[in-house]
């Protein structure tokens, strides 16, 4: 009996201290039902654990998955070299001179005394037959048609432009090495203004041609920056302004040469 006493929820001591008490309200409910409420609070809380526990890995599970579907790796490479020089076939020969036509020295007549003892002419039939030039010579016996513009006189006749080299002996240069013509590029170049704003930064490669006498001529963009139209541009400007270069040879002479020249935009 003194451990049903000392025991707070016991129904025999709750109905010994609340006897002839009102027992609808106050702590007497409050102690009949305590047991029942301790109870359902720790399984509730039991519940309500394992359910949140089971909801976090449901989600760090489902998380992962996404992750594993939503992330590639791009290993796409740019190839920034410039292209290989290709080296052209060497130029064709130069034609066969053409045909020399038979031809008879016209000279004026001159009498003479002793006419009888010189040469005859020859014969009318021969003079027919063989063209009339200032000197007498031998034809190759093809026929030779003759440009010109219906007068007997020769027509004009084009000249061949001259071959552009890739390569050469020894190849042009701008006046005081490679350093200078860095120097003179940064000191000229202009960082356009949309692509400053855009970040956009690249590599920009320019192909001209160095003249015989070291002007420059036929700029174009071999490759551009990407995205920078306006850097393209201001690549080809500071090209186009530079001075005459020291022009490449080729077996001793000046000739006209192609030249890359890659010119870098960096935002610092």
């Amino acid at each position: 009996m003194f451990n049903n006493w000392n025991n707070v929820s016991s129904d025999t001591r709750n109905d010994l201290v609340f006897e002839g008490r009102n027992q609808a309200y106050g702590a007497y409910p409050i102690r009949k039902e305590y047991n029942k409420r301790i109870t359902f609070i720790v399984c509730g809380l039991l519940v309500l654990s394992i359910a949140l526990s089971g909801l976090k890995y449901l989600l760090d599970n489902k998380k992962d998955d996404a992750l594993d579907k939503d992330v590639k790796l791009d290993v796409t490479q740019i190839d920034l070299t410039p292209p290989a020089e290709k080296n052209e076939p060497p130029p064709p020969p130069p034609p066969p001179p053409p045909p020399v036509a038979e031809t008879i020295k016209f000279v004026p007549p001159v009498i003479k005394e002793d006419a009888h003892e010189d040469e005859p002419p020859p014969p009318q039939e021969k003079v027919a037959e063989t063209n009339v030039g200032t000197t007498t010579q031998a034809g190759s016996g093809e026929d030779v048609v003759v440009p010109g513009d219906g007068d007997g006189k020769a027509g004009p006749v084009e000249e061949k432009a001259p071959e552009i080299f890739t390569v050469v002996e020894q190849m042009p240069e701008f006046p005081g090495g490679p350093a200078e013509m860095m120097k003179y590029i940064q000191k000229n170049i202009h960082y356009p203004e949309v692509a400053k704003e855009a970040g956009i930064q690249g590599r920009c490669f320019v192909k001209f041609v160095v003249e015989s006498d070291g002007s420059i001529s036929n700029v174009e963009v071999l490759k551009g920056v990407t995205g920078g139209a306006d850097c393209d541009k201001e690549a080809m400007r500071v090209v186009k302004s530079m001075p005459k270069w020291s022009a490449g040879k080729q077996n001793g002479r000046s000739v006209r040469v192609w030249f890359n020249l890659p010119i870098v935009f960096r935002l610092q």
